[in-house]
């Protein structure tokens, strides 16, 4: 027999088997022993019970004889229905004939020299399962399923890349092949999904066929995604340091839970109302670490410490605020006999982290009132720690009058979390807490700490200042450590309360934990506001380049010229123009026409002129939408209130309607604001440092509408901006500024490679806007990467991968200011965004999608509209043409086209200037639908409904037939779905009308 090693999925799955039996004490069982119907591993559980819990067991036995593991079985899967595993597993069930109380698992106590509790905890049986037949229905197997004390926790599918499949493959497997109606993937039942290969491991705590959401679990290399190389496997951290039993204890007992989220909708009359989801967690691997290392940390030096954590906006920074406050309020020193810190103190702005720890802590602490929100000062905190709250929550203002009456608790000891990212002051503000401080120290030294921390930062002061200024004020107190989190540190922090290191001689500091910007956005949690970032030379340059270039359409760029003056002194008027034909033109079709954009403006003054500029255009053009501004104070008699017409606190919730698309700000909303739908940002403002990073950083949350996002920068120079976000970013980010030239220089670059021909590009294109099986395009695709991988060498591939990736991003960038009449180029677009997935290298920038998803009209849908006017009314539906129309007239479809047409550029904003080009294809394409052997035979053997699902699909086919010779009216048709329904509806009727009078002529001879 051969000794060669085993390479294949079994291979690998033996591999982990293996070790978590050897060193991490697993049983390995036999698939046999898991019942499916009951999906648990009934002897196991069983032995479990006997061996730790006699007593309860016998009197279970007494009441209901050789019925007791029935009715045990029934009550155990009827309470993890109710309130899933994880409770279960923490709380135990009850018997309630009996009044019996049974423990399913026992935690690691806190202290070492506890036996019985340790000889417990040790008597948990952690098993694993290789091939778990989970389906009673089919033969169905999952690769791995461990479990604790005969219940299943987290079950795996596994890849190798050595037999071409990878960690993508194992997702798609759980989305399309992984019922969530099975009773082992019923929410809650399991903790966690994992998806691993030997590079990446991905995680889902919910299938819910294709919607399932998978999230990275991911080590982190160079501070982006993906795992660092390694002798040995990439993700053994997996199986080596997450799955030990100490690790996955940890994880159920204080981490993963089921929350409650309150969402808000809109029911069919337009009212708000709240709906409650429920949503298990598992942490993130930065999120585990971080947590894990700032305990163990403090658990070795005590109080009296300051920790940094640096963590990116995206990475989940409420849940490990919360994970890391309750788990400090039982904190033991090692001896397990005495707590570290009696309360903890959390510091935020953030009313639902608020609300969010107390939810959390609830499910975790048996004992009720552990948390106390102090919105009352001195009194209410002073009542609060004489009552015993372990966890007070409270505001960065409030906070140093907290200090000073902590100070007068000098035996206590406090764990302080800060969370400043979203806080910042107003001037008069901070003047107060000058005053404050002035009390313990020298007034003007503190004045210039909290005023003057960086010349080129903008005059808002932030929470971080005032911790920093506490500090200088020596207002740490010996007796509390300190956790601030912040995603942008600014280097007087990181100096304060980072850790010091060495390097050529010098001290640096760097944050006692990093999850960077670049790996948020590598693993897509948030989106990278610098992609398509333009200043104002640069777009204007593109403009002008597009009118002396034949390759674009002259008349759209003159239009937009039109929008420019000649002169460098561009008045507001004129740039307000601009920035709204510029977002209406473009980017309100992001997003599905919901995205709003943010205008940064460089004065208090300039917020109103904006205003009154940005109404009176938007009133000019009849449009729908409106803006509001948002500045302190009073200009010329006027507030941020009597303009918008409504009170300033509710500028978010206004900001929420569809209505409002523009928020025109004057230091105001440039730090933590949240609003996912802001897609667009124009500046004109000089934005330095960290300001420039947090305001630009507004457009970054993620939405699953949100592809992209654009900024359009009339102050900024491209090396301004990249200077101020490379130390939050750790790589270079901006590339060139754009030259639509540099698409054809690529182009050809890339055809040169001959990695592809035009054919298979043309091919590919016409098979994925034809929906054909997925297997066909693996095909295609695997011709080139095989090409890719073996006549290219090292060097070549990386030049080709890379050319690739910067193609695609700028085709996306391009189309959204100049219109490409070259179908070639968006052909090349569909291909390559689907091959880059198939040619390794860095970890691909989004797993979740990409070739293996569903093939439909919309994860194919190239976000890239034509720049044509939006209309921003929708008109009447087009019915169908009426099929009872007859004869007499000449031509009859052609007069009723020209209608249609007029009714297509009215609806649709279009423009067919070539309108008889348009007609003859329409006509074409009616003659080839209705010539169509499938065709006749649907309308002369189907009803209605059927002959119409035919029509639709040869419509399409016919459609790619005229790609080239009307690339405009094809794009229409692929890209805007009413504009299609539209254009099936209309051949329809033709091809009825057509067939109709053809049977009439045959019959009349």
């Amino acid at each position: 027999m051969s000794k060669t090693t085993n390479t294949k999925e079994d291979g690998f799955e033996k591999h982990i088997v293996e070790y978590l039996v050897e060193n991490n004490n697993y049983v390995q069982r036999e698939n046999f022993n898991y019942d499916n119907v009951n999906c648990i591993d009934e002897e196991l559980f069983f032995d479990f019970l006997e061996e730790t819990q006699t007593k309860a067991l016998e009197k279970l036995k007494r009441y209901h004889k050789d019925l007791y593991k029935q009715k045990i079985l029934k009550r155990l899967n009827d309470q993890i229905k109710q309130k899933g595993v994880i409770e279960v597993l923490r709380k135990g069930i009850v018997d309630g004939f009996t009044d019996t109380k049974l423990r399913l698992f026992y935690d690691k106590p806190v202290s070492k020299y506890n036996t019985k509790a340790n000889d417990l905890y040790n008597a948990n049986i952690f098993s694993v399962l290789r091939q778990v037949y989970f389906s009673p229905k089919n033969g169905k197997s999952l690769d791995l399923v461990t479990f604790i004390n005969g219940l299943p926790i987290i079950s795996f599918e596994l890849k190798n890349e050595l037999t071409k499949q990878t960690v993508k493959d194992a997702i798609q497997q759980f989305k399309t092949d992984r019922d969530p109606n099975e009773e082992i993937f019923r929410f809650g039942r399991l903790v966690v999904n994992f998806a691993v290969d030997t590079e990446e491991v991905w995680m889902c705590t919910e299938l819910k066929g294709e919607n399932s959401f998978f999230l990275p679990f991911n080590k982190g290399y160079n501070n982006g995604a993906g795992n660092p190389p390694k002798e040995g496997i990439r993700t053994d951290y997996l199986w080596k340091q997450i799955l030990t039993k100490d690790s996955i204890t940890n994880i159920i007992q204080n981490y993963s839970q089921i929350i409650t989220e309150e969402k808000e909708y809109e029911d069919t009359k337009g009212k708000k109302r709240i709906k409650k989801v429920k949503k298990l967690i598992f942490p993130r691997f930065h999120q585990l670490v971080a947590v894990n290392n700032l305990l163990i940390d403090a658990q070795e030096k005590g109080a009296g410490q300051k920790y940094l954590i640096q963590h990116s906006a995206g990475s989940g920074k409420s849940n490990s605020i919360s994970w890391l406050a309750h788990q400090m309020v039982g904190l033991h020193n090692k001896a397990g006999d005495k707590t570290i810190f009696d309360t903890v103190i959390v510091v935020t702005d953030r009313r639902v982290l608020d609300k969010q720890i107390r939810d959390n802590i609830k499910q975790y602490q048996q004992v009720k009132g552990v948390v106390q929100a102090i919105t009352e000062g001195s009194k209410q905190l002073k009542t609060a720690l004489e009552e015993g709250k372990k966890i007070i929550i409270t505001t960065i203002q409030k906070f140093p009058h907290i200090v000073e009456d902590i100070a007068e608790l000098p035996g206590n000891n406090f764990g302080i979390i800060i969370d400043e990212a979203h806080s910042s002051l107003s001037g008069q503000m901070a003047r107060k807490l000058n005053e404050t401080l002035a009390k313990v120290t020298d007034e003007e030294e503190l004045k210039r700490n909290l005023s003057d921390y960086d010349e080129n930062e903008s005059n808002e002061v932030t929470g971080e200042d005032l911790i920093r200024a506490m500090v200088k004020a020596r207002k740490l107190l010996p007796n509390a450590s300190y956790f601030a989190f912040t995603a942008t540190p600014k280097n007087k922090t990181l100096e304060l309360f980072g850790v010091p290191y060495q390097e050529d001689g010098k001290t640096k500091y760097r944050a006692f934990h990093l999850y960077s910007m670049k790996q948020a956005i590598e693993e897509g949690f948030i989106k990278d506001v610098l992609q398509n970032y333009t200043t104002y030379q640069s777009y204007y340059a593109l403009l002008k380049k597009v009118e002396d270039d034949p390759e674009y359409d002259k008349k759209k760029a003159q239009q937009k010229l039109k929008a420019f003056v000649e002169s460098h002194e561009h008045a507001i008027k004129k740039k307000s123009v601009l920035m709204i034909n510029q977002f209406l033109e473009n980017l309100n079709k992001k997003l599905s026409g919901k995205g709003k954009a943010m205008m940064v403006t460089s004065s208090r003054a300039n917020a109103v002129k904006y205003k009154r500029a940005f109404d009176q255009y938007l009133k000019d053009i009849n449009s729908p939408y409106k803006a509001i501004v948002a500045f302190s104070g009073e200009i010329d008699g006027e507030t941020e209130a009597s303009l918008n017409g409504f009170p300033s606190a509710k500028i978010p919730d206004q900001f929420e309607k569809d209505e409002y698309r523009f928020l025109l700000v004057a230091n105001k909303f440039q730090t933590g604001f949240d609003q996912p739908l802001l897609h667009t940002m124009f500046v004109d403002k000089k934005l330095g440092g960290v300001n420039a990073v947090q305001t630009l950083s507004r457009l970054n949350r993620s939405h699953p509408l949100k592809k992209d996002t654009f900024v359009l920068d009339f102050a900024n120079t491209s090396e301004d901006i990249e200077k101020a976000f490379k130390p939050y970013f750790e790589s270079t980010i901006l590339g060139e500024s754009t030259d639509p030239n540099k698409l054809f220089d690529l182009q050809d670059a890339l055809d040169n490679y001959q990695v592809y021909n035009k054919e298979q590009v043309e091919e590919f294109s016409n098979k994925i806007l034809n929906k054909v099986p997925v297997d066909q395009l693996h095909a295609l695709l695997d011709e080139s990467s095989d090409i890719f991988r073996n006549d290219l060498d090292e060097e070549q591939q990386a030049d080709f991968r890379a050319k690739v990736k910067t193609y695609v991003r700028l085709y996306i960038f391009l189309s959204q200011i100049v219109e490409f009449e070259n179908a070639y180029l968006e052909r090349l677009y569909i291909f390559l965004n689907h091959l880059q997935n198939k040619l390794g290298g860095t970890a691909s920038e989004d797993l979740a999608q990409g070739i293996l998803d569903n093939i439909d009209m919309d994860s194919y849908r190239l976000q890239l509209e034509s720049t044509t006017n939006v209309v921003l009314e929708q008109g009447e539906d087009l019915k169908p043409i009426p099929t009872e129309m007859r004869g007499g007239v000449n031509d009859p479809e052609i007069d009723r086209l020209s209608g249609i047409l007029q009714t297509f550029n009215d609806r649709y904003g279009t423009e067919f200037e070539d309108s008889d080009k348009v007609r003859k294809m329409a006509v074409d394409i009616a003659e080839g639908v209705m010539n169509n052997q499938e065709m006749k035979n649907s309308m002369e053997y189907s009803d209605e409904q059927n002959a119409k699902i035919t029509n639709d699909k040869v419509v399409a086919d016919e459609m790619l037939k005229h790609i080239n010779s009307n690339f405009n009216f094809y794009k229409h048709y692929s890209d805007n779905k009413e504009f299609k329904d539209d254009v099936n509806n209309m051949i329809f009727g033709l091809v009825k009308e057509m067939i109709r009078d053809s049977f009439g002529s045959n019959g009349s001879h």
